[in-house]
């Protein structure tokens, strides 16, 4: 009986990972799912297991664990990320003079994909019923940018030169080059901001003398789901915490081998009363590669899985808003929501 239960257990704790394929992969946290269990969802339960940890994090990528949550909501805040957490990105591109190679529509989609450096928290949505062509917006829904730059030649290049770097002044245009033209008061309200492209130096185009840009662009806010330029992460990913077990006590060469199995830094080979044994030091960085089970030899003494409700998280920013910051608004959208669909419900029992 215990045994049987401790089957049960590892089914609905664990994604084991099997020669073959991958076992108990489909979602148990269901009433009734398993005679003995109540896995009804309570609040009180959630609110004692669930918890977040920080594990790393700089100015562009965090790391961190989200432990006691169902995947359908791990993967709701993952969406989340890439494609509902607003920020502002180049919408409207009017080319006044283009003598470039490049044509007005590739260079227009260049650089909308550019990351602007604004707070999209500090602006409105722009209200695209009322909006014309000409429409330049005003300083509390649109961003204006300028990029004019003209080829010349180098008058003290040398003769024998073959450099472009050296024979022309503005052959490469990047994104240092786009200037912020601000609307109203923004000069005021933003003096501290520093909007403009997040990098300096992303290239946009090539000229040679007697080429140019003369270019108004305007930013607007928008989220990812409309256009990928709106997404405020270069990536957002996660997995499952990876669990190693040793069967039986491996020691001598197969504790060697089976070291070489795995990443480094997951297996170690530790002296015991002057015996090599090995020892799972750190299961985490396991990449699930499976290489232990080509060995018959091996396979039988380790048992591979993940834990389920353990989530490793990584997000990676692309400049616009620090990679916490994007998490904490992210979990402002679930929220948000979670209380339009609390109140449509309340207004459908009231009718």
């Amino acid at each position: 009986m215990a045994a049987v239960k401790k089957n049960v257990e590892e089914i609905r704790t664990r994604v084991i990972l099997g020669e073959f394929g991958v076992q108990n992969t489909h979602s148990t946290d269901f009433p009734g799912n398993y005679p003995g269990y109540d896995d009804t969802w309570d609040l009180q339960w959630f609110q004692k297991n669930f918890r977040i940890d920080m594990v790393r994090g700089d100015d562009s990528s965090l790391e961190f664990d989200m432990v006691g949550i169902d995947a359908a909501i791990a993967n709701a805040f993952r969406r989340i990320l890439l494609a509902e957490v607003p920020t502002m990105a180049i919408e409207k591109v009017f080319v006044y003079n283009n003598t470039s190679i490049v044509q007005d529509e590739v260079l227009a989609h260049r650089l909308g994909l550019i990351p602007i450096r604004a707070d999209p928290r500090l602006f409105e949505y722009r209200n695209a019923a009322e909006e014309s062509a000409e429409d330049e917006g005003s300083e509390i829904d649109t961003i204006k940018l300028q990029l004019k730059v003209k080829c010349t030649r180098n008058p003290r290049a040398s003769k024998d030169s073959s450099d472009p770097r050296e024979l022309y002044v503005n052959h490469m245009v990047y994104s240092r080059d786009i200037q912020w033209v601000p609307l109203g008061n923004q000069a005021d309200v933003f003096a501290d901001s520093m909007i403009g492209p997040v990098h300096d130096d992303i290239m946009i185009a090539q000229l040679r003398p007697g080429q140019e840009l003369d270019i108004i662009m305007h930013c607007v806010k928008g989220i990812g789901k409309d256009h990928a330029k709106f997404s405020p992460v270069a990536t957002a990913s996660y997995r499952l915490l990876p669990e190693i077990t040793l069967l039986e006590q491996v020691e001598g060469d197969k504790a060697e081998r089976l070291k070489g199995c795995f990443s480094p830094g997951i297996i170690d080979v530790k002296e015991v009363d002057g015996r090599k044994v090995a020892v799972v030091v750190n299961s985490r960085l396991d990449t699930c590669s499976r290489e232990v089970l080509r060995h018959n030899d091996l396979k039988n003494l380790v048992k591979l899985g993940r834990v389920r409700d353990h989530f490793i998280f990584t997000v990676e920013s692309t400049g616009i808003l620090p990679p916490d910051v994007l998490v904490t608004e992210a979990v402002k959208v679930l929220m948000t929501k979670c209380q339009r669909f609390i109140n449509e419900l309340d207004s459908t029992h009231m009718e």
